[in-house]
């Protein structure tokens, strides 16, 4: 458990992107299920919210200093 903890503390814009990543899925799949989409369709939109939730985190991270950068 203490290293669960310690990669979070040590990778946070990680674990944001990651939990961003599987909400935004979720959803996606969740909204997307009356569609009917070709297989590739939908990997290709997987996909692609993976990248849009790191864009997200990555705008984020603009905002908070780097940890070597506090005090």
């Amino acid at each position: 458990m203490a290293g669960i903890k310690q990669f979070f503390q040590a990778h946070p814009f990680l674990v944001a992107w990651i939990f961003l990543a599987i909400g935004m899925v979720a959803i996606l799949l969740w909204t997307s299920s009356d569609a009917h989409l070709l297989p590739r369709q939908l990997a290709f939109l997987v996909f692609t919210t993976i990248l849009l939730a790191g864009a997200c985190v990555w705008i984020i991270s603009w905002e908070e200093p780097l940890s070597s950068d506090r005090p």
